[in-house]
């Protein structure tokens, strides 16, 4: 077997997201359709077009040592907690430091901290800034603390590619396997940007929901009355093994990374290209030896977005066709951003070994234009060889993971 065709395992699978503070509440709540979106309640929302977002269901600082936690920003903080359930899933792995690895991606990265201490500058001047405010604002963060917490010295890496990020953590983490630097890494996505600044950003945009009486409806993707995505909080992380070492220490597998495709739009700061996201499925399908027909499930960015959703559903329909079971988690846990490609990704695996797809929500009226077998109403029983999962962001950044079941 030549370095480029080393399978990478899943062995272990950590998160937390609107839906539950782990990846067993979360996935519970995706099979039984509820939804994380709820209204903001806090004073700094009220004059905001959009007052809804994804809030995670279970504060870091209930499970995070609470010296530590005022130490690190909300995201590096999501990151952790994500993590150490995902180490503790895959057993611990006993692997030489040097051949463990961590690529963590993020959209925003402590932007919450420097929003934050921006305001005690301003207010009360230069010292009273907090002495960890760089470490807790840098990109690098979440990435660097599950370095140090795990005692990796094979890399730590931040991809920061908008709304791809967490997918391109876990394509990088495959290529390090693939290259033969690393026996374990450590991958996905970690974001907490729920804030005025940037919901009214995105909301000057035109790109958010403003369904503010019926949080729960707001995320509708592919429905002919979908307004918009809704800002989503959380975590997702996979452990990824060389399917020989994890063999050898007879580690569980959830499913095989088979394959990943990278590809960059060069065409619009907010617009996407359908080719580049024709190509990143592509790229994913052939880098797994599969053919389209292979793919029975398709975990959709789909952001709800008017635009979005029909450039994706009809770059998948030309890369793979029209045959596989499609979903659309974001309508339960709003789009996590730069963690929404590992969410979907842990999703996707989590499909294929129980052969159950979770349902789309809200999908009270399918978009005509959506040419897709769509899941909706309730989950649907499924035993697909191999699925795929997409992640497209602004900057025209796309990703697409092919997982397996063996």
């Amino acid at each position: 077997m030549t370095v480029g065709q080393t399978r990478a395992v899943v062995t272990g699978l950590g998160a937390t997201t609107p839906l539950g503070g782990d990846v067993p509440s979360t996935w519970a709540a995706m099979l039984a359709g509820e939804s994380g979106i709820r209204t903001i309640e806090e004073d700094w929302a009220a004059g905001l077009p959009a007052r809804i977002a994804g809030r995670l269901r279970v504060e870091p600082t209930e499970v995070l040592d609470r010296v530590q936690a005022r130490r690190l920003d909300r995201c590096e903080q999501v990151a952790i907690v994500a993590a150490r359930e995902a180490w503790a899933d895959a057993g611990r792995p006993e692997v030489e430091p040097e051949r463990l690895a961590v690529v963590i991606g993020t959209g925003t990265g402590g932007v919450l901290t420097t929003l934050a201490q921006d305001d005690v500058l301003e207010s009360a001047g230069p010292r009273r800034v907090s002495p960890y405010t760089v470490p807790m604002l840098m990109p690098n963060g979440p990435a660097a603390w599950v370095s140090i917490e795990l005692g990796a010295r094979g890399g730590a890496h931040t991809p920061v590619s908008a709304c791809a990020s967490g997918a391109e953590a876990i394509a990088l983490g495959l290529d390090l396997i693939r290259l033969g630097r690393a026996d374990v890494v450590v991958a996905g996505g970690a974001e907490a940007c729920v804030h005025p600044l940037p919901l009214a950003g995105f909301a000057q945009a035109k790109v958010l929901s403003t369904r503010n009486d019926e949080p729960r409806r707001a995320s509708r993707p592919f429905d002919r009355h979908r307004d918009g995505l809704v800002v989503g909080e959380g975590a997702a992380v996979l452990v990824l093994e060389r399917a020989e070492f994890a063999a050898a220490r007879r580690a569980r597998g959830h499913a095989v990374l088979a394959g990943a495709g990278i590809t960059a739009d060069a065409h619009h700061i907010t617009a996407a290209h359908p080719q580049g996201q024709l190509r990143a499925m592509r790229l994913a399908l052939a880098a797994a030896g599969l053919d389209p027909l292979d793919v029975g499930h398709v975990n959709a960015h789909a952001t709800s977005t008017p635009l979005g959703d029909l450039t994706e559903a009809g770059s998948i329909a030309e890369a793979i066709g029209v045959h596989p079971a499609v979903t659309a988690t974001k309508s339960m846990t709003g789009h996590l951003f730069g963690a929404a490609g590992a969410l979907g990704a842990l999703a996707t695996v989590l499909a294929l070994r129980d052969r159950v797809i979770p349902a789309t929500l809200n999908l009270d009226e399918p978009d005509p234009e959506v040419k897709l077998d769509v899941v909706a109403g309730e989950p649907r029983a499924a035993a697909p060889h191999a699925a795929l999962a997409n992640a497209f962001g602004f900057g025209g950044h796309n990703a697409s993971l092919v997982f397996t079941v063996g």
